[in-house]
Parts: structure tokens; sequence; C-alpha cells
């Protein structure tokens, strides 16, 4: 059955956790758009140094999260922190917990959850220099390549893509899950 993912962007995102969860959803037979606050094109952050831009498919005014079967949240330091004081990014966030569906966030990205009020009392990982931030968010924190919590995939790094990709086209295949809410 055809899917269609959401993956909210902006400038910086580590390229890393865009294009390969972009590519295995692909992979699937789905569609993954990337949306991202503004058209045009959205710069990665590839480890040490800028890397590719990438097109964005649909701006956030343009989308709802009603049209999605999942929400996938990649990384980078920069990417994040723009997203997480974006209300209409967090508003799109926010629209997929009450819709029950499953979200994917891996590195940074959880940083996202935390001020769309979705990480309290929910079980994740992330890169271990934002685990403070969750913990005193209300997020259970662990040390775990990969932490699924109804339907809420979270990984920590690059090392970590291929396990997250897995266990985010589980969830997505699994559909919508009644105790994901905010």
């Amino acid at each position: 059955m055809s899917k269609k993912i959401a993956i909210l962007a902006t400038h910086g995102f580590e390229e890393s956790e865009l294009k390969s969860p972009k590519e295995h959803l692909e992979q699937q037979g789905w569609t993954a758009h990337i949306v991202s606050p503004k058209s045009g094109t959205i710069k990665a952050w590839a480890e040490k140094d800028w890397g590719q831009e990438y097109n964005v498919d649909k701006t956030l005014d343009e989308v709802s999260a009603s049209e999605y079967d999942a929400l996938v949240l990649p990384g980078g330091v920069i990417n994040p922190d723009q997203l997480r004081t974006n209300d209409k990014a967090l508003s799109f966030v926010q629209d997929f917990f009450k819709q029950h569906k499953p979200v994917a966030a891996i590195c940074h990205g959880p940083q996202i959850l935390i001020n769309a009020g979705a990480v309290e009392g929910r079980n994740l990982t992330s890169v271990n220099s934002i685990s403070i931030d969750l913990k005193n968010a209300g997020a259970k924190w662990e040390d775990s390549e990969v932490v699924v919590d109804n339907g809420l995939v979270t990984s920590r790094t690059p090392e970590d893509l291929p396990a997250f990709n897995a266990k985010m086209v589980e969830e997505i295949n699994e559909g919508q899950h009644e105790d994901q809410n905010l």
C-alpha cells in the first residue's frame, strides 16, 4: 500500500539523517516530501561543513498532517534549533501526535519534540548532548541505537541509521498508534 511521509527540515539539517531515511522510504515504494518553512532549496550540513542543497517539495503553509502517514525529523544542530521556535512547524508536529501517526526523530531532531510538548513520560533516545534537555522535559532517555514508544521512533546518530530506518518503516506499516498522542 502506498504511503506518504513528510520530512520536516530547514537549512542546517544533517545530510545523512535526511538522505538515508528518504531513500529508504522511497525504496518501499512510498512518497517522501521534504517540507520546510520556505520554498526553494535547503542546504545540508555534512558532518563538518555545508553539504548539498535539497529541493523543498512543500512548504508548511501548503500542507497538513492529515495528508501524510508519518513524519520524520532529521537532526543537525542548526535545523532543529530553527524549527523548534517556528509555530507552524510545532503545530504540524503536534498534529501528527494528535492524529496518532508515527513520528521518527534522530540525533538533535527530538529537540523539536520538546517544544511541541511531545516528550513528557515518553521513552526515547537522541544524541547525548541533548539528553539532559529531554530528561528535564520529562522524557525517559536511554542510550540505545533505536527506541520505540507507541509509534515514536528515535535514534542517536548517523551510525544508527540502519536500525532507525528499519524501525521507522515497521511503525509506518503498523499505521496509527492509539496511544500516540500529546
